[in-house]
């Protein structure tokens, strides 16, 4: 759910023409890349931590602030991330034409987290059923640490290129 909201704000954006403007402006792009870095690289830590900590997986069932962690992590990753911006910008205009009313633009715009929401939630359902086997310590600390170090690494990636840029 975070991943797609932060996707529909950015897809209203770019419908209303603030996400050229983020693109254009290589300040701003460039703060968002510094800010996606930094909470990669947050969350790849915490899940370095948890896995040398082991700590059990709460039950996000009975506790509801798990959700609202998951969804505040998914937006936060999302909504750092410029380059969704650039993707909307180069995949709006093959379908929409640049005259069409900004409702036109929204409506295909919205498609993507809409289409978003739905393979996640296919996959949640699918972890569901094993979930028993995922809740284990010994699993959750390798999943956990195999989390942390692709987080890192995706973070130290986006910091070289953004270093470069």
């Amino acid at each position: 759910m975070g991943v797609s909201s932060a996707a529909v704000v950015q897809a209203t954006a770019t419908s209303f023409g603030i996400g050229a403007i983020i693109v254009s402006s290589q300040p701003i792009f460039l703060t968002l890349k510094w800010l996606g870095v930094a909470y990669l690289a947050w969350l790849g830590l915490q899940s370095l931590r948890s896995a040398r900590r082991g700590a059990p997986v709460p039950d996000v069932a009975a506790a509801g602030s798990g959700r609202a962690r998951g969804f505040r992590q998914g937006f936060l990753c999302n909504i750092t991330n410029p380059k969704m911006f650039a993707f909307f910008l180069a995949l709006l205009p093959q379908f929409v034409a640049p005259d069409a009313p900004v409702t036109v633009w929204l409506a295909h715009a919205l498609m993507l987290p809409l289409l978003g929401l739905m393979w996640p939630a296919a996959v949640a359902a699918m972890v569901a059923t094993v979930r028993t086997y995922l809740v284990r310590r010994t699993v959750r600390r390798a999943l956990d640490a195999t989390a942390g170090v692709i987080l890192l690494g995706f973070g130290l990636r986006l910091a070289t290129d953004s270093a470069r840029a």
